[in-house]
């Protein structure tokens, strides 16, 4: 599934990553808690999170995350968008809960990310 569809089941807005529309998300996972998220391998995916601070996007880059999700209306700060732009990662922000979020692009056919160890 690509950003561009992702932006529009979800009626997101693209923060950062302009160009990046037609990148293929394989997979996708929905956590607040980055010491999971780094238990997540395997295809590029999609990280559908409320914390908006710099360490998701730090988080995102260890576990190869091609793009994030802003859930519940949550904007970032600056420095979360500065940081993201630097390191080319899509972040992307949602009105949607992340339980309505998941659920939609579950049913539109987005895999779920692979647990790890």
């Amino acid at each position: 599934m690509t950003i561009a569809r992702v932006l529009e089941i979800l009626e997101a807005e693209l923060l950062t990553g302009q160009g990046a529309e037609e990148q293929d998300l394989a997979t996708a996972c929905g956590s607040d808690l980055m010491s999971d998220v780094l238990c997540i391998r395997g295809a590029p995916h999609l990280l559908l999170t409320a914390l908006t601070n710099p360490q998701s996007v730090r988080t995102a880059e260890m576990a190869e995350i091609a793009a994030i999700c802003f859930v519940q209306g949550k904007r970032p700060p600056p420095e979360t968008l500065e940081l993201a732009r630097a390191n080319g990662l899509p972040l992307l922000a949602t009105r949607l809960s992340m339980f309505t979020s998941c659920g939609r692009l579950f049913a539109a056919g987005l895999k779920a990310s692979a647990e790890g160890a």
